[in-house]
């Protein structure tokens, strides 16, 4: 059950047998992944604790604020899952959400909205081909290429590795979002391995939180269908793989530490039979 701060704090004392359980910047990493937080979060309302001295995980009550002014309790888990698959920054206050939904009023009362029938559930996408899982191919569903960064990754890695180009999706066994198919941003079919280019977008919303699980799911078809997954995290994103890289930015340098990988994963004489 999720306890106050202070009685949080305190048995954290206990425990460790000290006056500073958690230093200033202990789980600083771990909440950079969450730039939003960071900005709602005070110190001041939450017994001078910082932000960095909270694990993401702890079961404890805090005081945020947002940047229209609301203040809110709520535990860290319940802040990291808040904005599901919505994009807009009220996600992350139930205030502002609830007022960008209002309910409906009669007469100045608001009143129970009608509960709509539930819609079955959509049907699986029959435009992937029948193929075994693990096949790679051009699929007519996927999206186009998020990025430029994305596009000249592509470029550069297909300069130094002669594979085959073009293909779009891989083939999976159980369906990811209504297909039985997903769709990484880069294939590398003679080596079964895709590569992910990840950063926080404009609003420092993609690629965390239930956005983050997303990609373990995405990265969990593609293992089972027997294919490897390479991320490339840039910003402040941690790896949530074993095989992914942190970079600021895709460089020369970066590009012969992707290939290293490739060689961890498939072993220097396969990988570099393909090299020009």
């Amino acid at each position: 059950m999720p306890e106050r701060i202070q009685d949080w704090w305190a048995r954290r004392q206990f425990s460790r047998g000290t006056e500073v359980p958690y230093p200033v910047g202990t789980y600083r990493e771990a909440w950079a992944h969450y730039p939003v937080l960071v900005k709602q979060y005070r110190p001041e309302f939450n017994d001078g604790i910082t932000l960095t001295q909270i694990p993401p995980a702890a079961d404890v009550l805090l005081l945020w604020q947002c940047e229209v002014g609301h203040y809110f309790v709520a535990t860290p888990t319940e802040q990291r899952e808040r904005p599901g698959r919505e994009r807009r920054r009220s996600s992350w206050c139930p205030e502002c959400l609830a007022m960008a939904k209002p309910k409906p009023v009669q007469a100045g009362v608001p009143v129970a909205s009608k509960a709509k029938p539930r819609k079955p559930a959509p049907a699986i996408c029959h435009k992937t081909p029948q193929l075994p899982a693990g096949e790679a191919f051009v699929s007519e569903c996927a999206p186009k290429p998020a990025s430029a960064v994305e596009e000249q990754l592509r470029a550069d890695l297909f300069e130094r590795l002669a594979l085959t180009q073009g293909y779009t999706a891989v083939k999976v066994s159980r369906p990811f979002f209504q297909h039985l198919e997903v769709w990484p941003d880069i294939l590398l079919p003679e080596l079964r391995v895709a590569i992910e280019y990840d950063s926080t977008g404009r609003h420092g919303l993609e690629h965390v939180g239930k956005r983050e699980e997303t990609d373990r799911r995405k990265d969990r078809a593609l293992r089972a269908a027997g294919w490897e997954v390479v991320r490339i995290r840039t910003g402040k994103l941690q790896p949530i793989g074993p095989y992914d890289l942190q970079m600021s930015s895709v460089t020369e340098r970066g590009l012969t530490r992707l290939v290293d990988v490739l060689r961890d994963i498939r072993g220097p004489l396969m990988v570099d039979a393909y090299l020009r």
